[in-house]
């Protein structure tokens, strides 16, 4: 044998054992796992790599669904639902006796949705394929274990009803009621329809291609109500002149309304669609771009406890239609009923007074610190935010110079003379004054010495006795209070006002601004302390704060916390305990009374017949020079002292309250209340 076929014999037999050796490899490597599959199927769902799972069918399952109806199906389930985070666990693998190319895999299953989480088990069967590997054979089963290949998923919403929010005695301030729904049957226009669509559309103040654009929707037939605007149903007028219209139907519809109207606008608040910043801004919250948000008052302030949260099924419907089998369900929780401490024949009676002017009234029970009415002027119908207001009528609010949408009770004002008590009791309680302190001066005008140039202090009225603090208390002295605040002095001043929550927020529904001393935390002159004292510099109160300052003068020096959501055997609760000494509480409110009782006091005209009522007028100048003949404002504040059981306490103002008398005219509208 010569060497070069011994050569060739070699190779021969190295050829043949590497080929038997790749042989033996390719048997013995691993069949592809099932279990593995099945996993990379759900990731795939879970990606929502619809085509992908096709491919992954076995043939015979390809031809039951098609590539375009599986990824459609699968699509509009998963999605629909909004399913997220699909999971196995527990996967047990076996074969079937007598088909070992196929494996059965029994696995648990969960997942989120949109009606919470689901779980599940279930089974699946793979074929193995020798190019492939292990297909998965299909039907909708894999879904859910109950959805039949003809069967629909459903998904319905059971929405929330909103919260009502009702007064004290169950009087609806907000909630479900009813409104009338202005509507155009299109086939009864008659021949001059466009005449007809302008007509309403000027009375409706709406556009005509508003008008026209909705009749044009797909499902509107000739004899189809098709709904323009929701009106109120005291708009009797508005709807017989509608109702002249050919083509025009008015039926009934429910909407949130507010019973109270203008009378408690600014305090309830109203609602309005969504906006799609709000939507992102509240995003997880359960909204959605047909939901409805409180937009103002406390529908605003209480809306996370007013809206509820929707209720939620998935479900199974046969092909007839008819539920199968429920997947999953989140039961619906309506919002909640807010019942305040509010009286609506309180609030109704004094925004009925004062709906001509621009002012407040804000009424407190003195010993417990429940709110009765907050009543703010000149107002606006809430009921037209929700039912949807023409331009016109939104620019006749928004242009308006009295501006109507301020919320009046909520900012801070110069409180003139009625802080005087307030001075008096910071006074009497640092040590740093007595009621026994007599002034000198001479009438009407007074200044401490040269040094303050040619700045006085003025006061309206002269009177005979001391210049004490009953009597400077009773005629509304300025000087008295000028020179007391001077004596007081600035720190004792200002620690007292810091004490009675000046320069602070309060806890409270609605926010509420801060009470101020002084633009700049610090009072910088005699004439800006002297000032302060009797109401005026820069003393700026919040008239609900003002409301719990006075309470201290009705409750041994203590001052209630306001509060306005009724509470089920609520204890007492104190802003401020010991805001002023007990002796300098009753002091003041002493000298209140007299300011009543008195004939010489400011409000001798507020003295009702068997009660006894603490009182005092404020006149709070406008104007930055003493040249200036300034708008005033008029306060009166007042509180029953008696043991009678309807007990008041009421802080109240009116704007421009020159011409009309300022605090006397309040008087007028509150006296009816006691």
């Amino acid at each position: 044998m010569n060497k070069k076929m011994i050569i060739g014999i070699a190779i021969a037999i190295i050829i043949v054992i590497a080929g038997t050796v790749t042989a033996v490899f390719i048997l013995n490597q691993p069949k592809n796992d099932p279990a593995e599959t099945w996993q990379k199927y759900i990731a795939c769902i879970n990606n929502k790599n619809y085509e992908e799972m096709y491919n992954m069918l076995t043939e015979s399952s390809k031809n039951t669904i098609s590539q375009e109806d599986f990824i459609a199906r699968n699509k509009n389930i998963y999605e629909g639902i909004n399913m997220e985070n699909m999971q196995i666990s527990n996967l047990r693998v076996a074969e079937i006796e007598g088909n070992n190319n196929i494996s059965e895999i029994s696995y648990y299953s969960t997942m989120d949705t949109e009606a919470g989480k689901v779980e599940f088990d279930n089974t699946v069967r793979l074929t193995e394929d020798k190019e492939k590997g292990y297909l998965v054979n299909w039907s909708s089963s894999l879904i859910f274990p109950q959805l039949g290949n003809e069967d629909k998923v459903r998904i319905s919403t059971i929405e929330a009803e909103r919260g009502e929010i009702i007064d004290k005695n169950g009087n609806v301030l907000a909630g479900e009621g009813t409104v009338s729904s202005v509507g155009i049957v299109p086939g009864k226009l008659g021949e001059n329809r466009d005449q007809s669509i302008e007509q309403i559309a000027n009375l409706l103040g709406i556009s005509t291609d508003s008008i026209n654009k909705t009749l044009s929707s797909s499902w509107v037939k000739d004899d189809t109500f098709v709904p323009i605007k929701k009106v109120s149903t005291t708009e009797t007028a508005l709807k017989e002149q509608l109702l002249q219209v050919p083509g025009i139907k008015i039926t009934s519809a429910s909407s949130r309304v507010y019973p109270l109207g203008e009378a408690a606008a600014q305090l309830v608040g109203y609602v309005q669609n969504i906006t799609a910043e709000e939507l992102e801004e509240n995003a997880d919250k359960g909204y959605d771009s047909n939901s409805v948000i409180g937009k103002a008052g406390l529908e605003k302030a209480y809306e996370d406890r007013l809206k509820g949260k929707d209720g939620v099924e998935i479900y199974i419907e046969d092909s007839e239609g008819n539920k199968k089998t429920e997947i999953a369900k989140i039961d619906v929780q309506n919002g909640e009923t807010i019942k305040l401490t509010i009286d609506a024949n309180i609030q109704t009676q004094l925004y009925n007074e004062i709906k001509d002017n621009k002012g407040f009234f804000v009424v407190m029970e003195p010993n417990t610190g429940a709110m009765l009415a907050l009543v703010s002027t000149p107002s606006y119908d809430p009921n037209k935010f929700v039912l949807g207001m023409t331009t016109k009528e939104w620019n006749t609010i928004k242009d308006n110079p009295n501006n109507p949408m301020l919320v009046r009770y909520l900012q801070t004002w110069c409180p003139g003379s009625t802080f005087k008590p307030v001075t008096g009791a910071i006074g009497l309680t640092s040590g740093s004054l007595s009621a026994e302190d007599t002034f000198t001066y001479n009438g009407l005008s007074w200044q401490k010495d040269d040094s303050w140039g040619s700045y006085n202090i003025t006061t309206l009225t002269g009177y005979s006795g001391a210049k004490n603090l009953r009597n400077a208390i009773i005629h509304s002295d300025n000087i008295y209070f000028a020179q007391a605040t001077l004596q007081i002095g600035k720190d004792n001043f200002i620690n007292g006002l810091k004490k009675i929550k000046f320069n602070e927020s309060i806890d409270f529904p609605l926010s509420i601004s801060k009470s101020q001393y002084s633009n700049d935390e610090d009072i910088t002159s005699e004439t800006q302390l002297a000032d302060s004292g009797y109401g005026q510099g820069q003393i700026l109160v919040n008239p609900i704060h003002m409301a719990s300052i006075y309470s201290a003068f009705a409750n041994d020096g203590n001052m209630v916390k306001p509060y306005i959501e009724e509470e089920e055997n609520k204890q007492v609760e104190y802003l401020v305990e010991g805001a002023f000494t007990k002796e300098a509480a009753n002091t003041i409110k002493e000298d209140l009374i007299q300011v009543v009782e008195n004939p010489e006091g400011t409000a001798k005209d507020m003295k009702v017949a068997g009660r006894t009522i603490a009182g005092k007028t404020g006149t709070a100048e406008l104007k930055t020079s003493k040249d200036e003949d300034a708008e005033i404002l008029g306060w009166f504040n007042c509180f029953t002292a008696d043991s009678n059981n309807n007990q008041l306490l009421v802080i109240s103002m009116v704007e421009d309250g020159r011409d009309i008398g300022g605090s006397h005219y309040l008087i007028s509208k509150i006296k009816s209340l006691f």
